[in-house]
């Protein structure tokens, strides 16, 4: 069975270079006990196709190509183990192609989404314990299935919002797709992936020469509002032409049909978040809520 069957990360593997010396040990069998190796369900003689040989307990594999990659299982005394030997995947593109990573807040989690559909299993861990892989990372796998072609992860963290961020982020990712193993580390700060959720248009308010809007930051977002200040910036449709501008929230034309805003971390600059909903300026001015249009409106 090759790693494309597999539907979780296998909890043993190894992985090798085209043309590569590979050894494969057997940890459930002592020095001296009979041994038997299968690969793909086949048991391995001396006369296979491969350059295989069992040296002990352990398989010993010249040679490294594609055919030979799969699952190992060996066994003894009425025990089995498995293991899949893949290969090392080439340098590819960037890995900001491969995930990107986004935080809503300075709370403790972010979420990343991995878009490189080839990779059927990937999984995430934080720390510079899971650079080299193994056990002592705490995993993290995807939270959906990839509905959208994508998969999705929801990771904490440890730094505190309130203290000046000195310490960049180690984000290990692992993937397998094709018999082919990927290591990725990306390294950031926690302000580089900053993006809030939309705020909220609360409030129109008609005053002598303009008028003024009042925005919220979404429930999502870090408090105090005081600590954590965002900029604010409205987008506004003109009711004579249709036309679109933008403005800052204090200062709108009167004559206007409808408006959304958007939202950034005003200390760091952060990405802008996506727009709101396009909102009615009339249910604004008559109403505590806020009437929604369509955008073609």
């Amino acid at each position: 069975m090759g790693a494309n069957g597999l539907k979780y990360f296998p909890k043993r593997f190894t992985v090798g270079t085209p043309h590569d010396l590979v050894t494969l040990s057997c940890d459930v069998a002592s020095e001296g006990d009979e041994v038997t190796w299968k690969f793909s369900g086949e048991e391995i003689d001396e006369d296979n196709p491969f350059e295989m040989k069992k040296i002990g307990p352990n398989l010993l594999l010249k040679d490294v190509g594609t055919p030979m990659l799969g699952e190992y299982t060996c066994w003894s005394r009425g025990k089995s183990m498995s293991t899949y030997l893949l290969l090392q995947a080439e340098e590819e593109e960037e890995f900001d192609y491969f995930l990107t990573c986004r935080a809503n807040s300075y709370n403790c989690t972010f979420s990343c989404t991995w878009n490189d559909t080839k990779y059927k299993l990937v999984r995430l861990g934080l720390g510079p314990h899971c650079r080299e892989g193994g056990d002592l990372c705490s995993w993290v796998s995807s939270t959906s299935d990839k509905q959208d072609g994508k998969l999705h992860f929801e990771l904490h963290h440890s730094l505190s919002p309130y203290s000046e961020e000195s310490t960049m982020l180690e984000l290990t990712a692992e993937a397998i797709g094709n018999d082919t193993f990927l290591r990725r580390i990306k390294k950031f700060y926690l302000h580089d992936i900053i993006q809030p959720d939309s705020p909220q248009i609360v409030k129109c308010q008609e005053l002598e020469h303009y008028l003024s809007v009042t925005v919220r930051p979404p429930c999502s977002w870090s408090s105090p509002d005081s600590f954590f200040p965002l900029e604010h910036q409205v987008e506004y449709r003109l009711r004579d032409d249709g036309q679109v501008k933008c403005s800052k929230p204090s200062q709108l034309p009167k004559k206007i049909s409808s408006l959304r805003a958007r939202s950034r971390d005003l200390l760091v600059q952060s990405r802008w978040s996506k727009w709101s909903e396009w909102a009615n300026v009339k249910c604004c001015l008559l109403s505590s809520s806020i009437c929604h249009v369509s955008e073609t409106q």
